[in-house]
């Protein structure tokens, strides 16, 4: 590697998860994802997708292999410049609390002083468009602005890596393509790292530079497709020969990965 090329921020290497009940959820898997990359897993479901988020994430314990951060171990991170914030698949919001106090959440766990924490929680929330709904409580937002709080939530500790295990995949399909794009602008303002879950080729296409399709249970990485395509992405791209040559080759990766069984010699 060159001395300009972008370093590791995260580094999977032979990493296998086998769960206490006997279930391979992951066979080794090695992938590196550099900084300021945007990296999308697609897969069937149940291919371990989000296990390798939830690996990434600290939250569950390789069986095999090794997870390296920044090219340490899990003592490195939260220090400035490692930095880890994930969006589940829910918006996970405590409905009983206001919105700018779910937001704060992270920065109170942190003993982040009062002031700070509030103008950071006004800050984030202007980024994802919801500034004026720091006093709304979840239940009077749609389920658009949530998963906008649930990613002001993520973004108030000014992550360096952003795991997002399928945010926008219970969301209509308008309201889906604007997050999106939205999505994109962030990432494109402040330049974190991201890894991105989804079953959709189309959003993996629109957002990612590189796509990695995974195997059946226990997933592999069978292959790796390249997004070389200039940002800012439009609707304009979203309706191009480039993206649906995109999505095709994608799919041909899919169609690959129903054929896989996960018996294998």
């Amino acid at each position: 590697m060159s001395e300009s090329a972008p370093r590791a921020v995260v580094a999977l290497d032979g990493v296998a998860k086998t769960y206490p009940s006997g279930t391979r959820a992951l066979d080794p898997v090695t992938l590196a994802v550099r900084e300021g990359e945007f990296v999308t897993l697609l897969g069937p479901s149940g291919c371990g997708k989000s296990t390798i988020l939830n690996l990434i994430a600290g939250l569950a314990a390789p069986t095999r292999g090794r997870i390296a951060w920044w090219g340490a171990g899990p003592e490195a991170l939260g220090a400035r410049g490692r930095r880890l914030a994930m969006v589940f698949q829910s918006a996970t919001l405590m409905p009983w609390a206001r919105v700018a106090t779910n937001v704060r959440l992270p920065l109170d766990l942190a003993g982040v002083p009062r002031p700070a924490a509030e103008g950071a929680v006004r800050d984030s929330l202007a980024l994802v468009g919801l500034a004026g709904f720091e006093s709304s409580y979840p239940r009077e937002l749609s389920g658009g602005m949530q998963m906008r709080a649930s990613i002001a939530r993520a973004l108030v500790t000014q992550p360096d890596l952003l795991l997002m295990d399928e945010p926008f995949g219970a969301l209509d399909e308008i309201t889906r393509t604007r997050l999106d794009a939205e999505l994109l602008g962030l990432w494109s303002d402040r330049r974190f790292t991201v890894v991105f879950v989804t079953h959709s080729i189309y959003e993996a296409v629109f957002l990612s530079q590189r796509v990695v399709v995974m195997s059946a249970r226990p997933g592999r990485l069978l292959d790796e497709v390249t997004i070389d395509e200039p940002y800012p992405r439009t609707e304009a791209f979203r309706v191009s020969q480039r993206f649906l040559e995109h999505a095709q080759a994608l799919q041909s990766g899919l169609v690959e990965a129903s054929r896989e069984t996960g018996v294998r010699s």
